[in-house]
Order: C-alpha cells, then structure tokens, then sequence
C-alpha cells in the first residue's frame, strides 16, 4: 500500500502552527501578568529571554541524541509538551505559591515542544520524497508565519469578545491543536533522513567551510527576522502614534503577514526561480528595508519598511536550510539541529542589540535600527561567499 505522506505534511504544518502559538501567545499577556500577578516587568521580559534559551538547550540536544531516540517519538514528545505547557500557563500560576514560578515552568516545558519541532520538522519533510524540496521547505515554514497571524488575529478577536480575564480558556483552546496533532505524528509515515549511523557527526559538519557559511547565514537571517519582528509594535506605536492593538495589527501581525507570502510564493513558484538569486534579492531588500525604518523622516515609509522587511526576511531560514541539504546530503539530523540553533541564536541577540543602542541613542529606536542595518548586511556578503563556495561539497560528503 503506498504510504499517504500528505498526512506527514499535514502534521508538519500543525507542528509549525504550535510553534507560533508558543512563541507569540505569552507576549500578548504580558501586561495582565503585570497587574494580575505584581511580576515586576524585569521579571517578565526574562520569559521571552528563558523560551529563547530552552529552545536553544533543546537544538544542542537534539544534534545528539534525536536519531537514537527516533524522529517519531521526538515529534510526538514535541506536541505533547507544547500542549502541557500551554495548560501549566493556564493552570501553574494559581496552583503555585509564586505565580512567576508557574508561568515560568510552563515556559519551559512548551519551548522544549517548540525546539524539538523547530528541528525535526524540516528533516522530516526533506526524508519525504517529494519533487522540488526546495519549494516543499519553503511552504512548511510559512506555517508558522500563518500561525503567528492567525495567533495575534484570533486572540485579539477572543479578548475583545469576551474580555482578557478570559485568558485562561484560551491557553486551554491553543493546547488542543498539539494534542490532535499528537495523532497525527503517530500514525503519519516518518522515513529516516540517512541510514543508521551514516549521519555525519557535529565534529564533521563544523570541519566543512561551508556549513559555516550557513551557520553566519542562520545567525544573520534570525536577527533580521526577530529584531525588527519584535521592535515592530513598539515602532508603531512610538512612530505613527497607534494604539498597543493596532501596533500590533501594524507591526507584528502584517510583517509575519509578508514573511508567510514570501515563503507561500516560493512554495508554489520555486521550481521556476534560483533559490541563491531569489535570496540574494531579498538580502537587498532587507538592507533597504533597514535603511528605510531607520532614516526616514516619514513615519509612513519607516512603517512600510517594517512591514516589506517580513517579505525580504522569509525565504533566509528555509532556504538557508535547503542549500544545505542538497550539498551536503549526509549532514543529517545534526546539520539541522545546529542550523536552528544558530537561527535561534540570531534572534536571541539582535532584538538586544537593537535595543541597547536605541537606549545609548536616548531611547530612539530609528538609531536601533540602524545598528541592525549590520545583519542584512552580512547576510549579503555571506550570500556572496555561499554562492560560490562548496560546489564540490555534495559528492565529497554524500
């Protein structure tokens, strides 16, 4: 009987779609932590800080020991811990005698569910035997850009109706979506990337010039991504004087709306278009788009800069990841763990960086953005450097 691998997809998406709901719903209750909970706002900015973080634990773990336990069981372990600590947030904080404890723990537990997904999500589909990988990674990750629409969207909708005290009810109505998806993961066909022990080893992969090039592409591509991403709303707000809601209608919500069509574009039209090209042009357009929210004196074009830049940003993580699976075909689960983790990295550290120099600027967050002006920057000159390095990389590591 030939095997349904639609169904694989189909539970790659859903994965990807937890993610987004893991790394986008507790921002959006921040300020009700605040009140309801008296957690100090230091406190509560390190529950992003601790999500990064886990998630980068859990990409390192991951690179060694996702092919002994088996891709299924990881990927199933993903949901339900993303559907646990969707349920802890709603629950641990009244249960415990320290509210932060609760919510922090519950952090935890979800960022594990999201890092194992992150991972073996693109490995998965690559092991599939779909046509034109290239285009099938691209469309995988725009889930969770989708995700983080339908997220901000959907949530905003549920607390205008029946008010932010209603939080709790849909913590519990995110978590079902990983726990359908458990099903799903168990019972959809998984195949193994490369046979039993042909893996190359973390100490192989980094001996490879240009696995290190992607690595500085990853690094890159996730600070572009995440430092305007999160700096996005309170650019709106600061810049055009909108509201916390519709900064983030603005903001947040229409660059994530760009980065999914980017990655849906390159879904459906990639087996006509050069990947290396489509990525060196939308390197440019990053750069410009950092230029533009950082110089302009019109609140406008600083926005439109914001937004495009989700467009120009898209295609760098998966397809960072495809140029890597074909030329080096035996980098396995390992390759792909670390390519996250340099990503997760990336997003760790720009948003910070940004930060910092908007406060040395006097709190001007356009001097913020053009410090970030350096990841779109190096971005390109590693885009360069991987357009003609490693040619002869797949048949030497095949």
């Amino acid at each position: 009987m030939a095997k349904n691998y639609k169904k694989t997809m189909a539970a790659c998406y859903l994965g990807f779609i937890t993610q987004a709901i893991a790394a986008n719903f507790a921002p959006l209750l921040f300020l009700k932590f605040y009140n309801d909970y008296g957690i100090p706002l230091g406190k509560i900015a390190l529950i992003s800080s601790v999500f990064f973080i886990t998630q980068l634990v859990t990409d390192v773990l991951c690179a060694k020991f996702a092919d002994r336990i088996g891709y299924r069981r990881c990927a199933v372990a993903s949901e339900i811990c993303s559907a646990a600590g969707l349920l802890g947030l709603a629950f641990l904080p009244e249960l415990l005698p320290n509210p932060f404890v609760g919510i922090m723990a519950s952090v935890v537990v979800y960022a594990v569910g999201s890092g194992l997904i992150e991972v073996l999500g693109s490995p998965i589909v690559e092991a599939c035997p779909f046509e034109n990988k290239d285009a099938v990674m691209s469309l995988l990750h725009s889930f969770y850009c989708w995700g983080s629409v339908g997220v901000i969207l959907i949530s905003t909708l549920f607390f205008a109706v029946f008010g932010i005290e209603s939080w709790k009810w849909l913590a519990c109505i995110w978590a079902l979506i990983p726990l359908c998806n458990v099903y799903n993961f168990a019972v959809c066909p998984i195949e193994k990337l490369t046979d039993d022990g042909e893996g190359m080893k973390i100490s192989g992969l980094l001996r490879i010039p240009l696995f290190w090039l992607a690595i500085i592409l990853m690094i890159c591509a996730g600070a572009s991504e995440l430092s305007m991403a999160q700096w996005a709303s309170a650019y709106s707000e600061s810049a055009l004087g909108l509201s916390k809601a519709a900064g983030d209608l603005a903001g947040p919500c229409m660059f994530a709306v760009t980065m999914g069509i980017s990655r849906a574009v390159y879904g459906k039209y990639g087996s006509k278009m050069n990947l290396l090209k489509f990525m060196l042009g939308s390197g440019c357009l990053c750069l410009i788009c950092y230029i533009a929210a950082s110089l302009s004196n019109d609140p406008a074009v600083g926005l439109a800069g914001c937004i495009v830049c989700g467009f120009s940003v898209g295609i760098m993580w998966p397809g960072t990841i495809s140029i890597c699976s074909g030329r080096i075909p035996a980098g396995g689960t390992a390759m792909f763990a670390l390519l996250a983790m340099a990503g997760d990295l990336g997003g760790a550290f720009g948003p910070g960086l940004v930060g910092s120099a908007a406060q040395s600027a006097n709190d001007n967050l356009q001097r913020g953005m053009l410090v970030g002006c350096v990841f779109p920057l190096v971005l390109i000159i590693s885009l360069l450097s991987l357009k003609g390095a490693g040619r002869g990389t797949k048949s030497q590591n095949s």
